[in-house]
């Protein structure tokens, strides 16, 4: 009995994968109007991404991100706040990638809300060029930045491309970003990074209780309770809700409600990151982040990584975001089909 049903989802998948293989890419296109601190992204003619790079900005992001039945799948807040959001990490914006500690530099955790009196304990990632757009199947976008301090003193030179793709009612992002130290370079162990995005309301995990968050620094975050909320996680290893926290996985996905449509968000690691499979730093309230450099805190303090990029050195980190609408959640066959032949690119 149990060869029987591990061989219907076996057939589930092949069958699942011969249809999504069948559907044809969309078209993907990528422009810029010449000046503009933003690249828009467009799928069939409708908007995906942007992603904003204006020196108003901590760091770059893609900000807002659709799925395919239109709805937003990001948070407003703080760029574009929506009734009824929450207003809590003010440094949570769209999609990005920074870290908490870099020689002691604070890039997660910085935003217009810190006082002007603690920006030294911050960083700042400030884009300095555009390398490629590309549109087609296959959209491309290419970038370089700059890990600095408030004195414009560098720490990483950062090269970024994104590959946006589509097919269905899925949407994909592929996201290599490599840096080389400028000088010697310390990630420490620390919980907060390295991939965010910060969800909308509709997908935070149910929770009746509010809340209370306090960072590194003892800056305080309350987070309010509420009943509209229709989130879960589901990890490779098979951990669900807010028991994903804080465990190592292939890939984890977050899924629920929004608009007509289940949403469903999933994350995957590339098997030749550092720190693979990495630790989900998957908060209910939003939050859904990979963090492969921060293992104490998620270990209980059994294991340690402090990553150290000596100067000159270069390390790069892959991740591939996959975001579908449709009447029913993302299979776990679906999610390992694309985390294999992601893990499989080069």
């Amino acid at each position: 009995m149990r060869h029987a049903c591990f061989c219907r989802f076996a057939l589930i998948a092949f069958c699942t994968g011969l249809v999504l293989a069948a559907k044809a890419q969309s078209k993907v296109e990528v422009t810029r109007k010449p000046n503009e601190p933003k690249v828009n992204i467009f799928i069939d003619n409708k908007p995906f991404t942007t992603f904003f790079f204006t020196d108003t900005l901590e760091k770059p992001v893609l900000y807002p991100i659709y799925a395919a039945n239109g709805q937003a799948v990001t948070r407003g807040y703080p760029l574009a706040p929506r009734p009824g959001e929450p207003t809590d990490h003010p440094h949570h914006i769209g999609l990005w990638f920074n870290y908490e500690s870099v020689n002691g530099l604070d890039f997660w955790n910085n935003s217009f809300a810190i006082p002007d009196d603690k920006k030294e304990q911050y960083g700042w990632i400030k884009t300095d060029a555009i390398t490629q757009t590309k549109s087609g199947s296959k959209g491309i976008l290419s970038y370089t930045a700059l890990w600095q301090n408030i004195h414009h003193t560098v720490l990483l030179k950062e090269a970024t491309s994104f590959i946006f793709s589509a097919f269905g009612t899925t949407r994909i992002i592929d996201r290599t970003t490599t840096l080389t130290a400028e000088q010697d370079v310390l990630f420490k162990d620390v919980k907060d990074g390295m991939l965010g995005l910060r969800v909308a309301h509709e997908l935070q995990l149910p929770d009746t209780a509010t809340k209370t968050f306090t960072d590194d620094k003892g800056n305080i975050t309350v987070v309010k309770a509420d009943t509209i909320t229709t989130g879960n996680y589901v990890t490779s290893e098979g951990m669900q809700g807010n028991a994903a926290w804080g465990t190592r996985a292939n890939w984890c996905m977050l899924y629920g409600k929004l608009g007509n449509d289940t949403v469903s968000i999933a994350i995957i690691d590339h098997p030749a990151n550092t720190g693979y499979p990495t630790y989900w730093h998957a908060r209910g309230y939003g939050l859904f982040a990979a963090n492969p450099l921060g293992q104490r805190i998620f270990s209980n303090g059994k294991q340690e990584l402090n990553f150290m990029l000596p100067k000159g050195k270069s390390v790069t980190f892959r991740y591939r975001i996959i975001i579908n609408s449709s009447k029913t959640r993302l299979g776990v066959g679906e999610v390992e089909k694309m985390a294999s032949e992601f893990g499989k690119s080069k």
